[in-house]
Parts: C-alpha cells; sequence; structure tokens
C-alpha cells in the first residue's frame, strides 16, 4: 500500500478520492486551501466507522513553505493533486486568479518536488479543456489549443509540469477525466443542479439550449483508473479517463427528469451559451484500457440514480449551502 499525500482534497474529485484510498487501504494525508468542506461534500464522513486521517488546511498560494514541511515529515511516495480553480466562465472576469493558482503556484510546487527521492509518482489531475473544442474523440497526443482563461491557466500548468519532469526527473504522470460527477458534487454543478430543480421545481438555466456534447464519467470509476496507474503506470505518460459514448447536456437532463417522474419543460428555461464555452470534448480512452486493463463500471444511468439518491438524503443541507460558484483569491 502507498504512503498518499492528495492536495486539493475539499475539491470534488479530491474528496471522493481520499474515501477510494482509505477503503483501499493507503495511508492518506490530505491538504485543502480552506477548512474541510460541509458533510454534503465529504463522501469520508458519510460513515460513523470511517477511520480518521491527517487533514491539514494549506493555501498553494500562500503557504508553500507549510507544504514543504508536510512532505518532508510524511515522505509520502505518491500525490496526487486536484488542486486548482476550475470554473470557466468565472475564470473570464478575473484571469490573473486563475494563472496565480494553476500556473504560479504549479511552479513553486514543482521546484518543491525537485529533490525528492522518496517520491514515487505525482499525478497531475488535469483537464480535457486544454484542448478546447474537440471534433472528435481525441487521443492524449492532441496539441494544446485553449479557448477560455481557465483552459489556458492549465494548459500552461500541464506544460510547467511536463518541463520540470523532463528536467529535473520529477516522475509526473498525467491524467485528463472527462466531465466527472458523482455523489458530493458542488450543487452548482450540472447533474446536483438539476436534480435539485427537479426536487424543489425551480427553473434550470440550459445555456445555448444544451447542446453541447459530453461524455460524462463517475468519480469511482475515475479513482479506480487512479487506482491503476498508481500501481502499474510509469512517469512521463498521459492517460484519457472517459467513457466512449458522449451525451448532450439537454439529453442528460432529459435522462435526469424521467428517472424523477418530472416533465423536462417543467424543469428547464432556456439561455443565451457561456462566453468560449466548447461545443465538444470528447476523449478517446483507449490507452489506458489497454495499458492497464481499466475499463469503466458506472453506466450514466446508474451514475445518476445514485446522484438522486445522495440529494434526496442530504437536500435539506444541501440547501443551505451556496447554490452558485464562490471564488476565493
Amino acid at each position: 500500500m502507498a504512503k498518499i499525500l492528495v492536495i486539493g482534497s475539499n475539491a470534488f474529485g479530491g474528496a471522493s478520492y481520499v474515501k477510494y484510498a482509505r477503503d483501499a487501504g493507503h495511508d492518506v494525508i490530505a491538504c485543502s486551501r480552506s477548512l474541510e468542506a460541509p458533510t454534503p461534500y465529504l463522501p469520508y464522513k458519510w460513515f460513523e466507522h470511517e477511520s480518521a486521517f491527517e487533514f491539514h488546511q494549506v493555501d498553494l498560494n500562500h503557504d508553500m513553505d507549510k507544504l514543504k514541511s508536510l512532505i518532508d515529515k510524511h515522505k509520502p511516495n505518491v500525490i496526487v493533486n486536484f488542486a486548482s480553480l476550475c470554473m470557466v466562465a468565472q475564470s473570464w472576469d478575473t484571469p490573473e486568479d486563475w494563472m496565480q493558482t494553476n500556473v504560479v503556484s504549479t511552479t513553486s510546487l514543482m521546484q518543491a518536488l525537485r529533490h525528492l527521492d522518496f517520491l514515487d509518482k505525482y499525478i497531475h489531475f488535469t483537464t480535457p479543456e486544454v484542448y478546447g473544442n474537440t471534433d472528435d474523440w481525441v487521443k492524449e497526443s492532441m496539441n494544446f489549443k485553449p479557448s477560455t482563461p481557465y483552459a489556458l491557466s492549465r494548459a500552461a500548468g500541464d506544460m510547467i509540469v511536463e518541463l520540470w519532469r523532463e528536467t529535473y526527473d520529477i516522475p509526473a504522470i498525467y491524467t485528463r477525466a472527462s466531465n466527472i460527477y458523482g455523489e458530493g458534487q458542488q450543487v452548482f454543478r450540472i447533474v446536483p443542479k438539476a436534480i435539485l430543480c427537479a426536487l424543489g421545481g425551480e427553473k434550470l438555466q440550459l445555456h445555448g439550449g444544451g447542446t453541447s456534447l459530453r461524455s460524462f464519467i463517475h468519480m469511482q470509476d475515475v479513482s479506480d483508473a487512479l487506482e491503476l496507474i498508481i500501481q502499474k503506470a510509469s512517469p512521463g505518460e498521459s492517460y484519457h479517463i472517459s467513457p466512449q459514448e458522449a451525451v448532450s447536456i439537454r439529453e442528460l437532463v432529459e435522462m435526469i427528469c424521467k428517472q424523477m417522474g418530472v416533465a423536462f419543460n417543467d424543469v428547464v428555461e432556456m439561455a443565451d451559451d457561456r462566453l468560449g464555452k466548447d461545443m465538444a470534448y470528447l476523449l478517446n480512452s483507449d490507452f489506458i484500457r489497454e495499458k492497464l486493463g481499466w475499463q469503466e463500471k458506472i453506466s450514466l444511468e446508474q451514475g445518476i440514480s445514485r446522484c438522486i439518491g445522495w440529494v434526496e438524503n442530504f437536500e435539506e443541507d444541501l440547501r443551505a449551502l451556496p447554490p452558485s460558484y464562490q471564488h476565493k483569491k
């Protein structure tokens, strides 16, 4: 079993992965920029039998020395980094904040990892948005063509990681998952937001009519992929984690409405599309399937059913949380 430092453990992916890694028997240390998120967002707090683990409040923009001390103390042989500013539309408002976190602080982190002889793998959890709009299912060798400040900041950060890997032998591995979803996702994301709207009789704005294509992957399937990467992957490799089919956002919301027994037209209202929004992110995942033997286990229908159950279980708590993204510098 590995000793794993999870950076960005308050992120949806990070929090879900913390529970997965602990259940798998790994020794987990976690850190994030803010104190632990509310319980509905932390899968590792949903069951009383969950064992304790170390959480540290560490902001990559301000606490790099604290993070260095944490790494030196625990000497993790695996680091999984989920930390980033990751909202697309809001990145147009203050793009310098996205550059600070996703570029400048990524550079500082790479500098901190340069001399770690105990580090076997650094897994950089990044995004398909670095490719911009994809007309077909693209492979890991696809050139970057970002179309938003968020995507640009992630592309620059990815290139920094690669340069430091080549120059200083940092054992970096890159993962790009398609649209992740699952229990514990923030309520301003499309799946939980649509479920809450359907439950409460509220209107969901469907930007651009919901015509953009996305391939949705449950976070548990992503965690399965990360486990295989820890066990089998080699530094320098990149992996797409994605199903082999896509749906439009409209089709996704229709699926949610059908499972909940509500009329689609009672839930949605059409809205203008967002600035710089890409029409499709389609990732070819043949490499991880052939190289590591990964395959998804949770269908979109099954995953949505699980999300509906989670929202219903935590509905009162979820409605008390901010319904939109709250930006923090």
